[in-house]
């Protein structure tokens, strides 16, 4: 029963919740501490009594059957009896692979035959209590799982085997198993339940892979479902939960094997590679001279001409992170699948581009268009070029059509020509994939807060007489002190990477600031484009300013301005409010949190789900996406210095107390304190969809985090005395981020509601604030025109020579400055990829192993409060996205925003907020 209550998930806790609170381990809680007491006999006729605990006052430690029962009451009296020794019966969970190579059969086969012969899987029980002999913890016999050899061939996803422990009858609480794998392949063990005592079943959630000891010697540890504070850890425990946090530790030396579960910290020195040459070689990130967060340490040496780069593992190698933190099955099979459909996609382009020579640039709208209706078709005299390639490769002719179409992006399935629009324009500074840097402009105009010595003049080039007629009939003080104008600032992020920019061949950049007016309607209206470059000198004319078009000239102009707005946008959204904020950010908090907190612990227990997959997907961003030559170097304008501009960015602006969304729109002045409000503020913008949506979910987050918090740690005393909860936080500040650690910014943890403040951050951060920053970006940027991530052309002004031909033939200059046709294919592909949910996506709300809270009844319960606020935060959503008087989330042509409703299906759905960042 025990296991089938385990396999219907959630809802099969949730009638036995009291149960598990009184009765699950035979301990009690009173002001939080554990208190232990005595064995009891029980009858096994009694056991649903004591389950429901109706009367009974005394917790049950151990039954033992009905037969030693009735054999007992022939003996003396309990009280004086010797222990007696029983049996309990463990269930095992073992989750198979779907698909093996040679090699791996193979090993099955084999380890089916040494099974037979003594090399099995061995299990030892322990008691949460000491032997008062031995003062060790008390230990059953050794258990050997059974009919692994006959269930070898057996092909279904998840294999159940047992085992019998025997233990006697003062052998109190089991708190921990011990695996031992004699087999020569790693298998992963899903969790154990074991039955036959009185106070029910006991659950062993485990999720890892066991090693094989001749590859791992030693034994793995893994502990019951039951939360523990340091403090408050059984006698029996204690050594046990020091030792699981050495092994994951590790001794910080030698290199990574894939299959260790070591976690440690590392510079950024892995990046570049320069045994290829002086052009691959890229600065270190981490360190006093280029400040950034610490990334997994792999371990490997370095390379052989640099000794302070870190050698390179190219794909298809794997590159290292803890075993455990490596994609599951499906996962791994969905981004797999990804792969291959973003090499089928730039496959095409590079082939065709090899054949004709006028395929660099998109001569026409219609070469985008068809990237939807027809793909990229093999063309006549193609066929010569498949038949030298790979014999996989060569069957793309036949099935072309399918594999190599884009889906239409959402941005145009409902308005083809919306994104040459204004309103839109300005819509998707609220609503599109990065509505985080809009700010209310506080005084005009504005002014650079770069050094002027080195970057020229901090006054803006931007002047009343330029907005003065965009403001409804108001004057500037007036929109100012009526919050109308807003901004989205850009330059002093890029104009110190300008001049290095646009020394590169096919990049040319500005520095934007775009100043909008809030309209009556809520809706935000573009009235002025600033254009900076570097100043050279004092009378260079580097900066300019394009306002809302008169004629058709103005018009291109104007078009162009917004592409070189977006194209700055693209570049900041990639490489600082998704990467660096949500991806680099977090991973010090995740290794930290292995490092210095057990499993038992109730905090890692609350952001386990939350830091699922994301070790491996940074450590993929390393090796092809953010690497020299990857695929962000080439997409994006900044090129080769696009990890030096994150840095800049992660120096300046980057601040852990401003992460939270209520401390971020104040910080931009979006919103104000207003206690009368759930949240607890007036937003300034009231039509704000990500703002509007994500207090909603930041509400539902931080009450149910207090709700965690305050169940462990009902006074900050014991804040401030978990030695486990203080080294993790430690660690990850003076360690993670060690180049900021002593800024004073930097949150305090001495109270409960410090605590409260810094998990809700860090789960806002690995949930909704990633999913509102990536699950749009193909629906978004996949049509480039819309949100190019590079630019080639600056604008051209009348002393020029490109002039004329700007005159001659506007649109053909307007493509020719957008990413060529295999520069916009690539990036497609990989935001296609980037922005699709896998089948095994867990979604906030959701838990894939529930049995994971199951040893604290309140906290089951809390937890489905939480998920039901979050199905009840949908349903407004959805109401709001149908409302007509919400102009930027409704309306002809409009998209709905829904990139912070909770759930979706898998693949590229502009939709769901999975737990982690975890793509």
């Amino acid at each position: 029963m025990a296991v089938a209550k385990e396999m219907m998930g959630c809802s099969s806790f949730v009638s036995s919740s009291k149960v598990f609170l009184n009765s699950t381990y035979g301990f009690q809680q009173k002001q939080n501490r554990f208190l232990f007491v005595k064995p009891v006999w029980v009858p096994m006729e009694q056991k649903r009594r004591v389950h429901l605990r109706k009367a009974a006052k005394v917790p049950v430690v151990a039954a033992i059957s009905e037969d030693l029962i009735k054999a007992k009451a022939k003996a003396v009296p309990a009280q004086k009896e010797k222990a007696v020794e029983f049996k309990v019966t463990a269930t095992i969970t073992i989750r198979n692979k779907n698909k093996e190579d040679f090699k791996e059969t193979l090993v099955k086969h084999f380890d089916a035959f040494t099974d037979m012969i003594g090399r099995n899987v061995v299990l030892e029980l322990i008691s949460t209590e000491e032997d008062p002999k031995t003062m060790a913890p008390k230990r059953s016999k050794e258990a050997v799982l059974k009919d692994w050899s006959k269930k070898a061939n057996v092909k279904a996803e998840k294999v159940y085997y047992t085992a019998e422990f025997t233990v006697d009858s003062n052998f109190g609480v089991p708190g921990a198993i011990t695996v031992t794998n004699k087999h020569q392949k790693e298998f992963f063990l899903e969790s154990i339940t074991i039955e036959d005592f009185a106070y029910g079943p006991l659950h062993f959630p485990c999720n890892s892979w066991v090693q094989s000891n001749k590859h791992h010697p030693g034994k793995r540890i893994f502990f019951t479902n039951q939360p523990y504070l340091p403090d408050q850890t059984p006698k029996g425990l204690r050594a046990l939960r020091e030792k699981e946090l050495d092994d994951l530790r590790g001794n910080g030396k030698g290199v990574r094997k894939l299959s260790d579960r070591v976690y440690d910290f590392d510079v950024y020195n892995d990046l570049g590679n320069p045994d290829k040459g002086i052009d691959y070689a890229r600065p270190m990130l981490g360190g006093e001279k280029v400040p950034y967060p610490r990334r997994c340490c792999t371990g490997r040496g370095p390379s052989e001409t640099d000794m302070e780069a870190e050698s390179r593992v190219e794909k298809p190698l794997p590159i290292y992170v803890p075993r455990d933190e490596q994609f599951e099955e499906s996962k791994q099979n969905a981004f797999s699948a990804g792969r291959l459909r973003a090499v089928l996609h730039n496959l095409l382009p590079q082939l065709k581009a090899s054949i004709s020579a006028h395929n660099r640039d998109l001569n026409s709208f219609s070469d985008i268009d068809g990237l939807y209706k027809e793909g990229l078709l093999l063309k006549l005299g193609f066929h010569e070029t498949v038949k030298k390639l790979p014999k996989m490769v060569s069957k793309l002719q036949e099935s072309s059509e399918g594999l190599l179409k884009y889906e239409t992006p959402k941005v145009v399935s409902k308005d083809k020509f919306a994104w040459l629009r204004d309103d839109e324009f300005g819509r998707q500074a609220l609503a599109g994939v990065n509505p985080v840097n809009i700010e209310r402009l506080a005084s005009f105009p504005p002014v650079s807060k770069l050094d002027p010595e080195i970057y020229g003049p901090q006054e803006s080039a931007l002047k009343e007489e330029h907005i003065a007629g965009q403001l409804n009939g108001m004057t500037i003080q007036q929109a100012l002190d009526e919050n109308k104008l807003f901004m989205v600032d850009y330059h002093d992020i890029y104009l110190p990477f300008l001049d290095r920019i646009n020394a590169l061949d096919g990049r040319k950049s500005y520095a934007t600031r775009t100043i909008f007016f809030l309209t009556p309607s809520g809706t935000l209206k573009p009235v002025a484009i600033e254009l900076s470059l570097p100043h050279t000198s004092p009378n260079s004319r580097s900066k300019r300013v394009v306002t809302p078009p008169v004629d058709a000239t103005t018009n291109w102009i104007w078009q162009l301005a917004k592409a070189h707005v977006c194209s700055n946008d693209a570049g900041v959204h990639q490489l600082v409010n998704h990467w660096l904020r949500t991806h680099a950010c977090m991973e010090p908090f995740i290794l930290a949190a292995h490092r210095q907190l057990s499993a038992m612990h109730p905090i890692f227990k609350l952001l386990d789900p939350h830091m699922r997959y994301t070790l491996e997907i940074n450590a993929l961003a390393r090796q092809s996406l953010i690497s020299a030559d990857g695929v962000i170097e080439n997409c994006f304008t900044p090129g080769r210095y696009c990890m030096e501009m994150s840095a800049a960015a992660y120096r300046s602006h980057w601040r852990f107390d401003k992460e939270g969304l209520p401390a971020d729109l104040i910080r931009r002045g979006i919103a104000v304190p207003d206690p009368t409000q759930p949240h607890g503020l007036k937003l300034l913008i009231e039509d704000y969809p990500y703002a509007s949506d994500g207090l909603l979910i930041w509400n539902a987050l931080e009450n149910w985090v207090r709700t965690y918090v305050n169940r462990y740690y009902p006074n900050s005393s014991l804040v401030c005395n978990d030695r486990e909860l203080q080294q993790w936080y430690h660690e990850s500040v003076h360690v993670g981020h060690a180049d900021l650690s002593k800024e004073s910014w930097w949150p305090s943890l001495k109270t409960t509601d410090d605590l409260v403040s810094i998990l809700t951050t860090l789960i806002w951060l690995a949930s909704a604030q990633h999913a509102a920053l990536n699950f749009g970006q193909y629906p978004y940027g996949g049509y480039v025109p819309n949100r190019p991530p590079l630019m080639r052309r600056l604008i051209p002004d009348e002393n020029d020579l490109e002039y004329a031909n700007f005159l001659a033939d506007p649109q053909k200059y307007f493509l020719s400055a957008l990413p060529s046709l295999l520069q916009a294919t690539k990036f497609m592909a990989v935001v296609d990829t980037l922005s699709t949910h896998s089948p095994d996506e867990e979604y906030l709300g959701e838990r894939q192993h529930p049995s994971i809270w199951s040893g604290d009844a309140e906290i089951v319960e809390a937890f489905f409060g939480f998920s039901a606020e979050i199905r009840r935060i949908e349903k407004e959503i959805e109401k709001r996205n149908a409302d007509s008087n919400l102009k930027n989330r409704c309306g002809a042509g409009v998209l709905p925003y829904e990139l912070l409703a909770p759930s979706s299906g898998p693949g590229v759905t502009c939709r769901g907020v999975p737990n982690s960042v975890s793509i």
